[in-house]
C-alpha cells in the first residue's frame, strides 16, 4: 500500500516535470556573407552568442553575444532558456531571430545591435520578409550564383516576384539587388532550369532604365497571357512573362527576353 502511494504521488508530479523540460536547442543552419561563415552555436541557455568563421582558413574571427536570458532562480533554469533559432545577412546587415520570434539586427561592420522593433534601419522589410525568401535564391546567394559584388534589396515590396520569363515552362525568380560598390539598384533574375543569373541595373545599363533603377518604386508581373488577353498592340510580341517596371505616376517599361537576351520596351515618358 505505502508503495502504491509513493508511485501515486510521483505520477502526479508528472505533469509538472513535463513542462519544466525544454526541447532540444534548434540547429541553426549557417549565414555565409563576404567568405565569412556566421554561426550560431546554442550551447550556452543563459546567452544567445554567435561566431565567425573565416570560410578559407576555418578560423575564428569573433565572437558577440546578442541577447542575454535573465534566469529566475525560484524556476526551473532550463525552461527560461531562449535560443537563436534562424539566421541570415541582408543589405551588410545580420538578421537573428530568437525561437521568441524576436529579431536582432547586427550591423557587420560595426557589430552594433539593434531590436528590429525599435530601430529605423534602411531594410525594414528584410525582417518581414526573412521567413519567405524562396530556396533558389538562397542558394544563388550561397553557392555564388549571385556575383559577390551584389547583394539583395528590399528597398521595394514585393522584392522579388516569380514568372516563366525565359519561356520554357520553367519558374524563373526575379529578385532586387544592389551593386555593392556603387549602391546603384537593380533586378536579377535567376533561371530556374540553370540557376545562371542575369542583372539587368545595378551597373548594367538596359534601355532607358540606365544602369539604376533608383528611380523604380513599383514593379509587377506582366503575364504572356495578359498581353494576349487584353490584345494590347501596343506591347511586343511576347514569348514569356516579362516584368513591368515603373515610377508611380510616371513612366513604365517592360523588361524581357527576346530569345537571345533581356531587352526594353518604353511604355511611357
Amino acid at each position: 500500500m505505502v508503495r502504491l502511494t509513493v508511485v501515486l504521488s510521483a505520477m502526479a508530479f508528472l505533469p509538472y516535470f513535463a513542462l519544466a523540460m525544454r526541447s532540444a536547442p534548434p540547429r541553426v543552419e549557417p549565414a555565409i556573407h563576404d567568405s565569412i561563415r556566421y554561426v550560431a552555436p546554442n550551447d550556452d541557455g543563459r546567452r544567445a552568442y554567435i561566431e565567425a568563421w573565416d570560410v578559407q582558413t576555418n578560423k575564428k574571427l569573433w565572437e558577440l553575444t546578442v541577447f542575454a536570458n535573465h534566469i529566475e532562480p525560484r524556476l526551473e533554469e532550463d525552461v527560461q532558456w531562449v535560443f537563436i533559432n534562424k539566421l541570415n545577412v541582408r543589405d551588410g546587415t545580420l538578421l537573428v531571430i530568437s525561437e521568441r520570434g524576436n529579431t536582432y539586427l547586427i550591423d557587420l561592420k560595426t557589430k552594433a545591435i539593434t531590436q528590429s522593433d525599435t530601430t529605423k534601419s534602411a531594410t525594414p522589410d528584410a525582417t518581414a520578409q526573412l521567413h519567405d525568401i524562396p530556396e533558389v535564391i538562397n542558394r544563388a546567394v550561397t553557392n555564388g550564383l549571385l556575383p559577390k559584388e551584389y547583394e539583395l534589396s528590399f528597398r521595394v515590396n514585393p522584392f522579388y516576384l516569380r514568372g516563366d520569363f525565359i519561356g520554357d515552362g520553367k519558374a524563373d525568380i526575379a529578385v532586387l539587388v544592389k551593386q555593392r560598390s556603387t549602391g546603384k539598384l537593380g533586378i536579377a533574375i535567376i533561371n530556374g532550369a540553370t540557376d545562371k543569373v542575369t542583372v539587368v541595373g545595378a551597373g548594367n545599363a538596359i534601355g532607358n532604365g540606365g544602369d539604376d533603377f533608383e528611380w523604380m518604386d513599383t514593379w509587377q508581373l506582366y503575364s504572356k497571357g495578359r498581353a494576349i488577353h487584353e490584345a494590347d498592340r501596343s506591347v511586343p510580341h511576347l514569348r514569356s512573362d516579362a516584368l513591368l517596371v515603373g515610377k508611380s505616376e510616371a513612366a513604365s517599361a517592360l523588361i524581357y527576353w527576346n530569345g537571345k537576351r533581356y531587352v526594353w520596351f518604353q511604355q511611357g515618358d
